[in-house]
């Protein structure tokens, strides 16, 4: 186990229990946290170690990656290293071919994760950026997303490819770009080595991918839909563009049963089929219901309520978990949500679901905005801008304004927080 200082106290209350920990190196955080007892500094290890290849590796090794308990408790997605080396990071070639290409060339690929590396999107991007003999650059500050530290340090490290987390890592981005920009005598980051943007976990709305484009002459987005349980499933490339497939995405039926075909107007389950993972660990009831098997095929089905287009593409709606169902009908909360942080006084917002007597439930909304709060938009001016996107029934019945929307450190939304606020528990 490599723990942080600030982890020891947690690590040491499960130690007991882990009775196939041979090693803890624990790494010196600042947090002025004693070692831990049996435990060794992670630098001195280092420079005492004695690099060698390891041994015994099988594509049947295990990998797992937790997600992030957004719309419930974290659960542990396991893969064989294999499927998700192939599923997650698009590599097929054999181990040897991999690593000699890394190590025998150095890629100008210079990636920045902004998100923490908790966050499966951040690491694997890191991960990818390896395997392809790049190099991985991280803010100074990995706790929290600073924005002014990380706009300089695209520009002093010569960054190439940053990876988000939707528009709560862009529109800070931006907002601190546009601060440099207006300020006289401030210093300007200069971006333009900047070639990529890669966004996954929370939505990048269609406003804020033009924004960046005009902010970052020849920046290139790459919007990609997926998840823990699927790896990459869709990507968009352009500003108004829908989601583009992997050649193993497919859509499900909305009770389960079959896979539609392009155009087929049913709203259905974005899946992956192939190389998927082997179940949650120590979950079997869950494993059964997200890794379902159809006429002798095993998908996997992460919650993604999605619908084909004609031309091939898909058409994104929200993650069902997070679905609002008021007076018989479904809204998704994502769709929503892209609809208010449209309008130029919004900064931010979530979209829950609220009792109502005569509705089932209300969606209503929880807001931030970068003005005063005099400045604020008022509520049927935030609706009649709904409105020009959206069908009556899923505009906000109700809007509460908050000086931050609550998101984890990685971007991701906090809608429990969201249904407290509005008094619709947790």
């Amino acid at each position: 186990v490599i723990v942080g200082g600030h982890f020891v106290g947690t690590l040491a209350e499960v130690l007991p229990d882990l009775p196939d920990v041979r090693l803890v190196l624990q790494v010196d955080d600042g947090s002025g946290a004693d070692l831990l007892p049996g435990a060794h500094w992670y630098e001195d290890a280092l420079a005492a170690a004695t690099p060698r290849p390891p041994e015994g590796l099988s594509p049947d090794d295990r990998y797992i990656v937790y997600t992030g308990g957004t719309t419930g408790m974290p659960k542990g997605a396991l893969w064989r290293q294999a499927d998700f080396l192939a599923s997650c990071l698009g590599v097929t070639a054999p181990a040897d071919e991999v690593v000699a290409r890394a190590a025998g060339r150095r890629s100008p690929l210079a990636t920045l994760p902004c998100a923490p590396l908790m966050h499966g999107a951040a690491h694997w991007n890191a991960i990818s950026a390896w395997m392809a003999g790049g190099t991985i650059v991280l803010p100074a500050d990995t706790t929290r997303l600073d924005p002014a530290d990380v706009l300089a340090t695209i520009e002093r490290e010569g960054v190439s490819s940053v990876q988000i987390v939707g528009d709560a890592f862009a529109r800070p981005l931006l907002a601190e770009l546009e601060r440099a920009r207006s300020t006289p005598g401030a210093p300007v980051p200069d971006l333009s080595g900047l070639r990529f943007l890669v966004s996954g976990g929370a939505i990048l709305s269609a406003p804020v991918k033009a924004a960046l484009v005009d902010a970052v002459p020849g920046l290139r987005i790459i919007d990609v839909l997926g998840s823990s349980e699927t790896g990459r499933q869709a990507v968009s490339q352009k500003v108004d563009a829908q989601f583009s497939p992997e050649r193993s995405s497919v859509v499900l039926s909305a009770d389960r049963t079959r896979v539609l075909s392009p155009g087929d107007p049913e709203l259905g389950w974005l899946a992956q089929a192939g190389r998927v993972p082997l179940g949650y660990l120590g979950d079997p009831d869950k494993t059964r219901a997200t890794f379902p098997t159809i006429d002798g095929v095993r998908y996997a089905v992460a919650g993604d309520r999605v619908r084909w287009a004609a031309d091939g593409t898909i058409e994104f709606f929200g993650r069902d978990s997070v679905t609002i169902n008021t007076g018989g009908e479904k809204v998704f909360a994502e769709e929503v949500e892209q609809a208010l942080t449209s309008h130029p006084g919004v900064e931010d917002a979530l979209v829950v679901g609220r009792p109502d007597p005569r509705w089932g439930q209300a969606v209503v909304a929880v807001l931030s905005g970068g003005g005063e709060p005099d400045r604020r938009p008022t509520d049927e001016e935030l609706r009649a801008h709904c409105r020009r996107t959206l069908a009556g029934y899923k505009v906000p019945k109700a809007f509460f304004w908050v000086d931050a929307v609550e998101r984890s450190p990685s971007g991701k939304p906090d809608y429990a927080w969201a249904r407290r606020v509005v008094g619709a528990g947790a």
